[in-house]
């Protein structure tokens, strides 16, 4: 059954995260939306956007815009506090090298879709983003597995976790590792990708800098939960081979048709999609919730993601199963979850509690004070 859960009843295997180290001039905000006593100035304040109207909304733009001699992303309020140099003046490792030749392959491979369509090639690539997109990153990698929202047997548990793997986006262990840290220093220094170092490090640019992650958050350490099962060392360990087996498969099957769309279209259209989540749903769009940091509600983003783009309602109650909150707010993620409870697979499904909502709206006076 659903659950309305509370930060106390809701918090990740290891314990709920605790958000610290914020930028300065702003305070720890913590699981349970404790009162902060500043505003962090690389955040637009919505709350005073309420208050004092247009008028403040160009003067706290115009503050924002000259903070530390930085700038602000096209058509957001949102400023870079410094641009980080990744791709010049560093030194590159072995990983660094992998992640970005295995990227750029597949952005080459892209390049014969035009000449090699069919219709069964395009179903293949339509077929696998929902498999590894919705089961396997959403539904597995995010919403089971980083946050714990429900519980699924292990055999399904472990299949989708499988079919994240095929999203070529880390093994589950790597991928949990950095969300979680997200979570913990979002839109602070240490936060692995936040726009406070520009639009294009947040989107991708970061994955090209495995050192700069382990400087800000340390090793990942915070999956005490999927290490202690010997399943998910075991897709660590064996990660690669997984979706070269599946580029195989599809050759066998269809050619290079299948190859170009069912891997190369497929896989760089789920990771734009998942980077858009880390990038676009930090810059534009609505803060329903005083969440303290750059999320936000963007709609564009939750269609092609699955409901994922409901950023600011999901950082607001990081435990919840479901992200779109609203009726109107499309959240296939959520809806498969609906599906798998009803039918008895997904358990101990947990959503924000009303008191929880209280505390985290704009208008709650602890706020306001």
């Amino acid at each position: 059954m659903v659950l309305p859960a509370s930060p106390h009843n809701a918090g990740f295997c290891p314990p709920p995260i605790v958000r610290t180290n914020r930028l300065p001039g702003s305070s720890v905000v913590n699981a349970a939306g404790a009162k902060m006593s500043k505003q962090n100035p690389l955040i637009s304040d919505t709350a005073g956007r309420k208050r004092r109207g247009a008028a403040g909304v160009r003067a706290v733009a115009a503050a924002s815009e000259n903070l530390n001699g930085g700038h602000r992303i096209l058509l957001s309020d949102v400023v870079v506090k410094q641009t980080r140099r990744v791709y010049l003046g560093r030194k590159w490792n072995s990983l660094d090298m992998a992640t970005t030749g295995v990227v750029l392959f597949m952005h080459l491979l892209c390049l014969f879709a035009p000449i090699t369509f069919n219709w069964g090639a395009f179903w293949v690539a339509v077929a696998l983003y929902l498999v590894t997109g919705l089961l396997g990153i959403t539904l597995s990698f995010h919403r089971n597995l980083t946050h714990r929202s429900f519980n699924l047997p292990k055999w399904l548990e472990y299949f989708c976790a499988c079919c994240g793997v095929q999203a070529l986006q880390g093994s589950p262990m790597d991928w949990v590792s950095i969300h979680r840290y997200h979570h913990q220093f979002c839109d602070s220094d240490r936060d692995p990708h936040s726009p406070i170092e520009g639009f294009w490090f947040s989107h991708m640019s970061w994955l090209f800098d495995h050192d700069s992650v382990i400087e800000r958050c340390g090793e990942p350490n915070n999956v005490a939960d999927l290490q202690k099962q010997p399943f998910y060392r075991f897709l660590r360990s064996t990660y690669i081979i997984h979706p070269i087996t599946l580029g195989a498969l599809l050759y066998a099957l269809g050619g290079f048709p299948f190859l170009v769309w069912g891997m190369g279209v497929r896989i760089v259209w789920v990771y734009h999609i998942t980077w858009l989540v880390n990038s676009a749903c930090h810059v534009w769009g609505h803060q329903a919730w005083n969440t303290r940091d750059l999320s936000r509600n963007n709609w564009w983003v939750a269609l092609l993601a699955f409901g994922e783009g409901w950023h600011n309602n999901h950082h607001a109650f990081e435990y919840s199963a479901q992200h779109g909150l609203e009726w109107w707010q499309l959240d296939m993620t959520w809806y498969l979850v609906r599906l798998l409870e009803a039918v008895g697979l997904a358990t101990d499904v947990k959503v924000p509690s009303d008191t929880h909502k209280q505390r985290m709206a704009f208008n709650n006076e602890i706020f306001s004070k």
